[in-house]
């Protein structure tokens, strides 16, 4: 039986709670990690196995060693271990569900970074094989976010199909057209903080292919309804969704999920990325992104230099969660990268948490420490590995690099 089959047998989950205990440092073996992984985390764990999103094997082998600095050729030695591993193991089951096209981001982010086209060519293929269309016909924020891929390869190489599919879908979207939206969520398009990872980005990538200034104004108009909605204005971070407004935690605090918000620091990052930086709207986004690397860098944890899965509650999230942790670190570096955030103050910052996720890496290039799907904070195994917390890691890769670098790189030549 191979690592990515369903480890579903009482024996083997045993054998998952001793893993659990024996990776993790004594200063957080607590009661809390030691019973960490409940049924219902275990059945979120088997289904992504069995979605073949990734795996969590009970002996995943050796750490790597590698270095955590921030020279470029320790940065990008890093990146391309996970990379190769991640394109060796994931090419036969590529797909365009979310978690496939985060880590598609990361692939898009690799070649430059790397100076390697391989990545980039898969990515070509990949989309040939699904000839540009969306997972939808009409898609909500997650079943649109492989079209950030579509795109940037067109912008790399202009031709219609490329990009047909999913224009048709935003103007269907313009026009008045929607997803649906479950019940007991707020009725607007992007009503969980993810999507604001998922969608924006498509639809600044969209105007930087027509320069029709209506996609820049659909964002403008949905992301602020949904930050009105989740952003705490005090504590500068977002809720999940409407459902955890008024939920706490054992200690009575909110909680506030690491990679639902780094969902929104990689989002204002990558939609940025196509904003005209004349738009007076751009500055408002900007501001956002202080004050939430402000938030965070407070919350990073001084030892591993990542972040916990619940922000606010470290003790009973002892691990380090490596998906929320590198798109926040993805997040910085492209603040730094683009004059947003001060590089002084946030280097120190960025250089720790590089540090910490190269820590992840075990010896083949798995990135461990990623957190099954979700909707809020969970419990995982050190060696749960899949493919969206990828995606994330080489897109923090890719802004690393060019930090350490400072030779600002784009991806694409039709960027303002």
């Amino acid at each position: 039986m191979t690592s990515r089959k369903r480890m579903g047998t009482a024996m083997q989950r045993l054998l998952l709670a001793a893993a659990l205990l024996a990776a993790t440092p004594l200063l957080a073996q607590t009661p809390a990690a030691a019973q960490a992984i409940s049924p219902q985390d275990q059945k979120g764990i088997d289904g992504d196995i069995n979605r073949h999103f990734g795996d969590a094997p009970a002996d995943p082998g050796p750490r790597a060693k590698l270095s955590g600095s921030l020279r470029p050729a320790d940065v990008r030695a890093a990146t391309r271990k996970v990379a190769d591993w991640e394109l060796a193991w994931s090419q036969p089951y590529f797909d365009r569900i979310w978690t496939w096209s985060v880590l598609y981001t990361g692939f898009m982010a690799a070649s430059p970074a790397l100076d390697d086209s391989r990545y980039r060519d898969a990515m070509e293929a990949m989309a040939q094989k699904f000839q540009w269309q969306l997972r939808s016909e009409h898609p909500n924020a997650d079943d649109q976010s492989v079209g950030q891929t579509w795109l940037e390869l067109y912008l790399l190489k202009p031709a219609p199909e490329k990009i047909a599919p999913t224009k048709a879908a935003l103007d269907d979207l313009l026009a008045g057209g929607a997803a649906r939206i479950p019940e007991g969520q707020a009725q607007i398009p992007w009503w969980w903080c993810d999507a604001l990872f998922m969608a924006p980005p498509v639809w600044s990538r969209m105007y930087a292919a027509t320069h029709d200034a209506q996609y820049l104004d659909y964002i403008d108009k949905h992301w602020w309804e949904t930050s009105d909605l989740l952003y705490d204005p005090q504590r500068h971070l977002y809720f999940r969704d409407v459902t955890f407004l008024h939920k706490t935690d054992e200690r009575g605090n909110p909680i506030f999920w690491s990679r639902g918000n780094g969902w929104v620091m990689g989002g204002i990052a990558r939609t940025l990325d196509y904003v005209p930086k004349d738009r007076p709207s751009r500055a408002k986004y900007e501001t956002q992104l202080r004050e939430m690397a402000a938030a965070a860098a407070t919350l990073q944890d001084p030892e591993t230099g990542l972040w916990h899965s619940n922000l606010l509650d470290p003790a009973d999230y002892p691990q380090p969660e490596t998906s929320g942790s590198a798109l926040i670190t993805f997040a910085l570096a492209w603040g730094v990268n683009h004059g947003v955030l001060d590089r002084a103050t946030y280097q120190p910052v960025i250089a720790k948490a590089w540090r910490g996720l190269v820590g992840q890496i075990y010896a083949d290039g798995r990135l461990g420490n990623i957190q099954q799907t979700g909707a809020a904070p969970a419990h995982y195994l050190p060696s749960s590995s899949y493919t969206y917390g990828v995606g994330a890691f080489l897109l923090a890769g890719g802004q690393v690099e060019e930090l350490s670098s400072h030779h600002p790189r784009r991806a694409t030549k039709h960027q303002p």
